[in-house]
């Protein structure tokens, strides 16, 4: 059985100097955080931060649709996230006569908060150390097949196990290559409401012109609330008995603001990073993946932008699509030009020759982990050949709507060709597509996909193996001259597909006769099929035989560096990070402040340039000094960004940044331009976090959007020591608030109990 570097060993090693590298799981802070975090200005125990028994900082924090972070910021519920994390249910309450994107909203009261269908919050509960029990029975020189299939056994039923049917959400993930497995169990609420969030020239101010880059001067910030039963229990969905729900913690909001050197840290839900990504891999993503992305994206978004321009509807529309699409169309670029610059592939290719080199001075570690590196770079000389294939299919085929919607319905059309298929199964397939097709028709529109599907799939015929191309690029070919666009107008003109009518005819009564004949459907199941039929199966095989060589690579990499502690691989799951505020140099005689202001504001507004408009009364205001309590005191400014050098990724978005003493002091909303290699290496030079300041949301919230009763909400601390943060702490805070009903009463959330305190 492959030899594991367990965690408890890597415990009792020094642990190399990470500066602020390494996106942490909670449950293992005591030991292997704690000490680093005081010495860097932490005041909280360790329990305040993570404790299974007791309220603590992981009950404040929360992930948001799957996709975002959110944080609790009041004792009845409220959330705060990024405006780009509520992006998407901001547009869905938009119309061209209320236009919630461009004007902003802010509920007057919580029986005007909107609901959001599919919208929920995920709170940990708790999580677990699974590996021995997942990798109960595999035995040395087990086949890789028999192997996986064990651990994905175990995995199911000890997942299954922690939702005691349905309580909880639970999962199993693998760490460091599926070489650890831990169990993460959260309690779901299904009941989200939209509070509020500034017009997007705030939200989005900057827009893809300033997307990743800083100085920033964005107001990335929206806010919801978790609504739970009578019983503060959570619910499915919307129901309008629920009542505003009570959460075990909420953080304090902190009107001290930053100072360089200041101890940050961040709880989230960061998404993805690929640290342990050899170079093979690496090399494949610059050479092929990344451009072939790159591209497609940048011709979707221009048509989309064509038709946005000339249509307020088709603006809201196509808002969230774009927004989306954009970001990482962005990233790409900016991750490509990363490794070039840095040289991300020639340092991977530096530590995995010290690797080699350490595997041949021992005979014990060639059996151990001999075949990893030669099997890494056969499999990736083997998925070379097909990758294009798997990019094209999936940023051009699926990237124009149609045809992702069209390949929706194949589970409904084998049913269908199937004479023995139950019309019980049948009509259920149906109506399990009328939900995703009432979203779909929502936002969108025919003729702008039709130059989409056109431009995008001449982009797959002319740059993808020809001997992996389905049938229909050869009846394009020989029928359509090559044209897609051609063949655009042909399938758009036939297809019912494109409208909503008649597709909800279709599933009041389906035919695989109706399929059969509609040329959406048909281009896209023959597409999908093919790939699926014979290439997705030669891929398999090489990222099976990729799996057991990344995982004796990674083993191979720590045992490599055994008295550094790692971090794993961000994987959706909750992490901590630290850090401090902290400027930097972007490049030669280029030096950045830590912190801007509303004076950047003023300095980037362009009326003739949508993404650079700034509100009348927000100008008013700067222009004015109208800042209130919430004015930076070194800089007499209105603060709105802070860097600090967290570690996160996506899904870090929504994120709090907290300060030593437990305090909001804003939300993580971007990374760094120079630091886009980020989620494959990390650079304590140039990696840093873009944070909008909480002082700015609040100004936003109460002086601009005209809302104070979400303000007076909160917990405003100022000026005080550690207000105490989680059970058993019994420090105080001096505070601002504006509670409704007593504005002389405090309320802090401590061990899970309400208790009353004056104001100072």
């Amino acid at each position: 059985m492959l030899k594991k570097i367990s965690l408890l060993l890597a415990l009792l090693l020094p642990a190399a100097a990470r500066a602020d590298e390494g996106m942490w799981l909670p449950m293992f802070v005591k030991r292997l955080n704690h000490a680093d975090m005081q010495k860097k200005g932490l005041k909280l125990t360790a329990e305040e931060i993570y404790d299974v028994n007791h309220a603590s900082l992981k009950d404040a924090v929360g992930q948001l649709g799957g996709f975002c972070t959110a944080e609790f910021v009041s004792s009845q519920g409220l959330l705060l996230t990024n405006h780009h994390c509520g992006y998407g249910a901001i547009q869905s309450h938009s119309t061209p006569q209320d236009d919630l994107l461009k004007n902003g909203f802010y509920a007057p009261t919580p029986a005007q908060e909107l609901k959001n269908e599919d919208l929920f919050l995920d709170v940990l509960v708790r999580m677990e150390d699974m590996t021995a029990k997942v990798m109960d029975g595999v035995m040395p020189g087990m086949a890789e097949a028999d192997r996986t299939a064990l651990v994905a056994k175990h995995q199911k039923e000890l997942t299954d196990a922690a939702k005691e049917n349905g309580k909880y959400v639970a999962y199993v993930r693998d760490f460091f290559g599926g070489n650890e497995f831990y169990l993460f169990v959260y309690q779901r609420y299904g009941d989200v409401r939209l509070v509020g969030a500034p017009p997007e020239s705030i939200g989005k101010f900057g827009g893809d012109t300033d997307n990743w880059m800083w100085p920033r001067h964005t107001g990335d910030f929206s806010m919801f609330r978790v609504y739970a039963d009578k019983n503060n229990e959570p619910t499915k969905g919307y129901d309008a008995a629920n009542v505003p729900f009570r959460p075990k913690k909420f953080l304090p909001v902190s009107l001290n603001g930053v100072n360089e050197g200041d101890f940050a840290m961040i709880f989230g839900f960061p998404g993805r990073t690929q640290r342990f990504l050899p170079a093979a891999g690496l090399q494949l993503m610059l050479d092929q993946s990344h451009p072939a992305r790159i591209k497609l994206r940048d011709t979707r978004l221009k048509i989309w932008k064509e038709s946005m321009d000339q249509n307020a509807g088709l603006r809201i529309k196509y808002a969230s699509k774009y927004a989306s699409i954009a970001n990482y169309w962005k990233y790409f670029i900016g991750q490509s030009e990363g490794m070039k610059r840095l040289k991300t592939i020639e340092t991977k290719q530096a530590e995995e020759a010290r690797l080699a080199k350490w595997i041949a001075a021992d005979p014990k570690r060639q059996a151990e982990y001999g075949e990893a590196l030669p099997a890494i770079q056969t499999a990736y000389d083997g998925l070379r050949q097909y990758n294009l294939s798997s990019v094209y299919l999936a940023e051009a085929a699926l990237g124009n709507e149609i045809t992702a919607f069209a390949v929706r319905m194949v589970p409904l059309y084998k049913l269908l060709k199937d004479p023995k298929a139950d019309p019980a199964a049948v009509k259920k397939a149906a109506d399990d597509l009328r939900g995703p097709a009432a979203a779909f028709f929502k936002d969108y529109d025919a003729n702008t996909d039709k130059k989409v599907y056109g431009a995008l799939m001449q982009l797959y015929a002319q740059n993808t193996p020809k001997d992996q191309q389905a049938a229909v690029f050869r009846t394009v070919d020989s029928q359509y001259g090559g044209s897609w666009s051609k063949y655009a107008d042909y399938v758009f003109s036939k297809t019912f597909l494109a409208s909503q009518t008649q597709t909800e005819a279709f599933l009041n009564a389906p035919t695989a006769a109706a399929l059969d004949a509609d040329p959406a459907f048909v281009t896209a199941n023959g597409i999908y099929g093919d790939y699926q039929q014979n290439i997705l199966p030669k891929q398999t095989a090489f990222q099976a035989s990729l799996g057991r060589a990344n995982r004796l690579y990674v083993a191979g990499i720590r045992g490599l560096n055994a008295t550094k502690v790692y971090s794993p691989d961000a994987n959706s799951t909750i992490r901590l990070s630290y850090g401090a505020v902290k400027a930097y140099a972007g490049r030669d005689a280029v030096q950045y402040d830590y912190l801007t202001t509303a004076q950047g504001i003023l300095e980037k507004e362009d009326a003739s340039v949508a993404e650079f408009n700034v509100p009348a009364k927000e100008l008013a205001l700067i222009k004015a000094k109208d800042f209130g309590r919430y004015v930076d005191k070194r800089t007499g400014q209105l603060p709105v960004a802070f860097l600090t050098t967290n570690d996160i990724t996506g899904g870090n978005s929504g994120s709090p940044v907290i300060n030593g003493r437990g305090e909001l002091l804003g939300l993580a909303f971007d990374g760094n331009w120079e630091a886009m290699t980020g989620d494959l290496v990390y650079d304590a030079g140039l990696k840093r976090t873009i944070c909008v300041d909480i002082r700015y949301v609040l100004w936003c919230i109460d002086k601009l959007g005209g809302a104070p009763q979400l303000v007076a909400e909160m917990q405003v601390v100022s000026n005080g020591p550690n207000p105490g943060v989680g059970a058993g702490s019994k420090a105080t805070s001096s505070a601002e608030t504006l509670n409704p009903g007593d504005k002389m009463k405090l309320r802090t959330e401590q061990g899970g109990k309400v208790k009353m305190k004056k104001k100072a």
